[in-house]
C-alpha cells in the first residue's frame, strides 16, 4: 500500500529561496520525498530507496508514492499513477536520479515524458553507472527542465548503503554496541540483559528493520541465543538475513537462530571446524540453516557474499573480538553506541579489542558525531574516518 499522506493538499508559500534557487516548496518537497523512500528502508535490496512527489501549478501535491521493493514500480511510476492526468505540466520531486535503463521494470525516465511532465528536481545523481547523469541528460534533451541537488545531503544520506556498495562493491557495515559509563558491555560472567534501557532497545529495532543483514559471533550465539528478528517497524515480514561467524562451530543445537521460519541464517564457519562436529553440521542442515565452509574465513569475505546477495546496509552487532577483526578487516564505516548511566566493574567484555593500534596518537577517528538522549540512555552516532 502506497502512502499518500497529503495528496492533493496546498502546500503553502514557495518563497523562501536558499540561495541556490530553491524554493522553500522545493526543499519541503524534497524532504517529502525523502521521508516516503524511507518508508522502503531495509525493503529494496539491491535497489535504493526512493520517493518522489508530483505538484501542479498551483503547488498542490496531485500524487506521490516510494519504491516498495526490487521488481515492484519505482517511485516516479507510482507517483504519476496517482497523478494521472495532472502530472502533464506538473513539476516532479524525486529523491534520486531517475534511471534510464532497463532492469526489472522500464526506465522512469521514458514514464516522466510519456506523462508530459514540465520540470523535474532532482535530489541527486544516481551512483549506478548504468544512470549516473543519463537520466537528467535525456530529460533536458526531451525538453524538460531538470534541477539537480536540492537537499542533496539529506538525499545522499538516506541511500548511503545503496551509494557505498556502488562505489565499493561490499555492503556499508555499522556497528551497534551498547555500554556501561564504566565501558563494558557485560559482567565478568558474561551478563548482559540488559545495559541499555527500554527505549534504546526499540531504537535497536529501528535500526535493524534498516540493515539487510546482521552479523554476530558463536559467542553471542552461546551467552545471549538472539532471535535477530524485527519485532517492530516491519510489516511485511521480510527480516534481514542472520549471520553467524564462528572459527570453531562451538555452537549449542537449540540456538533460536536455528529456526528460519521467518528469517534466512548463514553460518559461516572453517572446513576442518564443520569436519570435527557432523552432528551438528548435519543438524543445522536439516533446519535449513545455510552452512558456508571455508578453509578460513574472515569478515571481508562475508561481506562479500553479502554484496552478492544483495546487501547493502549490514548491521554488526557481534562482541568485542569480532568487532576488532571486523574494523581490522575495513568492514566497519558507522558506528552507534549506546551508553547508559551504570557501573559493573570487572576486566573482560570491552566493546572492541585490541586490533593492532598501540599508540593514542594511531586511534581511529570517529567524525560526524551526533547524540540524542533515550530514556536515561545516551545513543552516539558517528563515521570512521578514511572508510570509505
Amino acid at each position: 500500500m502506497y502512502l499518500l499522506a497529503g495528496f492533493a493538499a496546498s502546500l503553502g508559500s514557495s518563497v523562501g529561496g536558499d540561495g541556490n534557487g530553491h524554493t522553500a516548496l522545493d526543499r519541503r518537497m524534497m524532504r517529502r520525498c525523502v521521508e516516503l523512500a524511507k518508508r522502503a528502508a531495509g525493503k529494496t535490496r539491491p535497489n535504493p530507496v526512493v520517493g518522489c512527489v508530483v505538484v501542479n501549478d498551483e503547488g498542490l501535491v496531485v500524487g506521490e508514492g516510494f519504491h516498495e521493493k526490487a521488481g515492484g514500480p519505482h517511485a516516479e511510476v507510482v507517483a504519476l499513477k496517482y497523478a494521472g492526468i495532472h502530472s502533464a505540466g506538473a513539476k516532479v520531486y524525486v529523491s534520486l536520479e531517475p534511471c534510464n535503463h532497463f532492469g526489472r521494470t522500464p526506465p522512469c525516465v521514458d514514464a516522466l515524458l510519456n506523462a508530459g511532465v514540465g520540470e523535474v528536481f532532482v535530489g541527486m545523481v544516481d551512483p549506478d553507472p548504468r544512470t549516473a547523469g543519463k537520466g537528467v541528460d535525456r530529460l533536458k534533451e526531451n525538453g524538460v527542465k531538470v534541477r539537480v541537488g536540492i537537499e542533496e545531503e539529506l538525499c545522499q544520506s538516506a541511500n548511503e548503503g545503496f551509494s557505498y556498495r556502488i562505489r565499493n562493491k561490499v555492503p556499508l557495515g555499522t556497528w551497534k554496541y551498547a555500554m556501561t559509563l564504566d565501558g563494558k558491555i557485560a559482567s565478568d560472567t558474561g551478563s548482559s540483559k540488559w545495559v541499555s534501557g527500554e527505549a534504546a532497545r526499540s531504537i535497536v529495532q529501528r535500526v535493524r528493520s534498516e540493515s539487510d543483514a546482521i552479523i554476530v559471533g558463536g559467542n553471542t550465539v552461546r551467552v545471549d541465543n538472539p532471535r535477530l528478528t524485527v519485532r517492530e517497524y516491519r510489516s511485511d515480514g521480510l527480516q534481514p538475513i542472520r549471520v553467524v561467524m564462528t572459527s570453531t562451530m562451538d555452537l549449542p543445537k537449540n540456538a533460536r537462530l536455528w529456526d528460519v521460519s521467518d528469517a534466512r541464517t548463514i553460518v559461516f564457519t572453517r572446513v576442518s571446524a564443520a569436519e570435527s562436529k557432523p552432528e551438528l553440521y548435519d543438524h543445522l542442515l536439516k533446519c535449513g540453516v545455510e552452512v558456508m565452509l571455508r578453509e578460513e574465513i574472515c569478515p571481508r569475505f562475508v561481506m562479500e557474499h553479502l554484496y552478492g546477495e544483495g546487501a547493502m546496509n549490514v548491521l554488526w552487532e557481534c562482541g568485542g573480538k569480532l568487532a576488532a577483526e571486523a574494523m581490522r578487516n575495513g568492514c566497519i564505516q558507522n558506528v552507534i553506541a549506546f551508553l547508559a548511566p551504570k557501573l559493573i566493574g570487572g576486566m573482560e567484555h570491552s566493546p572492541l579489542s585490541n586490533f593492532g593500534l598501540q599508540d593514542m596518537s594511531k586511534a581511529l577517528n570517529v567524525c560526524n558525531v551526533r547524540f540524542e538522549q533515550v530514556g536515561k540512555d545516551f545513543v552516539f552516532y558517528g563515521r570512521v574516518e578514511n572508510t570509505g
